[in-house]
């Protein structure tokens, strides 16, 4: 029909669609137009918005620095959490400087300046409530524990001690139904003394017994737990030293029920039982758990071992430049052990379903955040020496919560 119009009629009629469709275009581009974001502003905001939340990545434990913050953030909790230990409890036993511990901010390089946000307990606890947090390892991962558990403390006081299967110390928070855990295994693989009246085949004046790891066996202490928690914490390595065994008492390997031959060094059976235990975790935990191994954290003894009036008396932390001096390998210094097991876990866990948490590198500088000589009782560093392993509380752990649990609220979609 259009054909057998008048040619004055199609002209009006085109110009009428020429000028609803320039009416159209500028309404639609008005808004854009007079807008003061550029395209490039925009697709900031898109990335920016989209991101994993600041702490929540595992580059954001191994890149960053320390900030000293003018307006120190003030701990979430004091003394009086009932889930201390007495020897981390640091400002109950009086530390020096513990102010000046507690001002430092650790800043993840991705996060625009900002340091890690400090954990707000209550709302963690509402967006995890009726789970189950597992801390599986030794002393260092109980430090780890203690410190999360006073901080949910601090949002739910009503929090009671819960030590039930097999657990070594724990809590349970009855506001949120959560349980948070730790179970003491400090070798992971099962041991046992074996005194030397039972080995027949070692003379009697060379050693006082042995004791027996079977690297394909999980310990007591958690091997009924691979399916009650929803998150597990795994860590080992600060017992494997002559200090803990020495040659007297040594580590004798067993697989399968038999003597492994050539005997294993403690090194290579370290080696051997991280990678045992890391197959039984891929093959009795949950897909759906997050499984994380924390690596080593690092001791600051200088001077000396512990046993050697070893110290750690520092009023601030360590610079970057000095780092490898105390930690690398090729110096094979007294503080080398946070870093030669680190190598191990990494090889273990390469390829599995276990995630790192790496807090090695960002603890290294904290020379200054150990108890020392503040162990709150009175021959303690007679004894054992100053704690340049363990963290004063509340200090660096803290740090370590607000890391992890943007980790697992990352995980669980939170």
């Amino acid at each position: 029909m259009a054909a057998n119009l008048p040619l004055s009629s199609r002209r009006r009629r085109s110009l009428f669609l020429l000028l609803a469709l320039i009416l159209i275009l500028t309404l639609t581009l008005t808004p854009l137009l007079s807008s003061p974001r550029s395209p490039s502003s925009n697709l900031s905001s898109l990335t920016s918005s989209s991101s994993p939340p600041c702490g929540s990545l595992a580059s954001d434990l191994t890149d960053g620095h320390w900030s000293n913050a003018t307006t120190p953030r003030k701990p979430l909790y004091g003394a009086t959490c009932p889930f201390h230990r007495n020897a981390w409890n640091c400002l109950r036993n009086g530390r020096a400087h513990m102010d000046a511990i507690n001002s430092w901010s650790w800043v993840p390089d991705r996060c625009a300046g900002d340091p890690v946000p400090r954990l707000d307990p209550v709302r963690f606890l509402t967006a995890m409530r009726g789970k189950k947090i597992g801390f599986v390892g030794d002393s260092l991962n109980e430090n780890f524990v203690t410190a999360l558990l006073c901080v949910l403390w601090s949002g739910d006081e009503s929090a009671r001690k819960w030590k039930r299967k097999g657990a070594w110390r724990g809590g349970y928070f009855p506001k949120f139904d959560l349980i948070v855990g730790y179970h003491r295994a400090v070798l992971l693989a099962n041991y046992t003394w074996m005194p030397v009246e039972k080995l027949g085949q070692y003379p009697k004046d060379e050693i006082m017994g042995m004791y027996r790891v079977d690297v394909d066996v999980a310990a007591d202490d958690w091997n009924r737990i691979t399916k009650f928690y929803d998150v597990l914490i795994f860590n080992t390595g600060h017992w494997w030293g002559p200090d803990k065994f020495p040659k007297e008492k040594p580590l004798v390997f067993f697989r399968e029920g038999k003597l492994i031959n050539p005997p294993l060094g403690i090194h290579d059976g370290l080696n051997v039982v991280i990678s045992s235990m890391v197959s039984y975790i891929e093959k009795e935990v949950p897909g759906k758990t997050l499984k994380l191994w924390r690596t080593q954290s690092p001791r600051h003894f200088f001077g000396g071992e512990w046993d050697q009036n070893g110290s750690c008396l520092f009023n601030e932390p360590l610079k970057e430049h000095e780092l490898n001096s105390w930690f690398d390998l090729k110096n094979n210094g007294i503080n080398r052990e946070a870093r030669e097991v680190n190598e191990i876990i990494r090889e273990a866990i390469l390829g599995t379903s276990i995630e790192l948490f790496n807090l090695t590198h960002l603890s290294e500088f904290r020379a200054d955040a150990h108890p020392a000589i503040w162990l709150g009782k009175k021959d303690a560093v007679s004894v054992w020496g100053q704690d340049c392993l363990h963290w004063c509380l509340p200090g660096l752990p803290d740090t370590w919560v607000d890391l992890l649990t943007a980790r697992i609220l990352h995980f669980f979609g939170r």
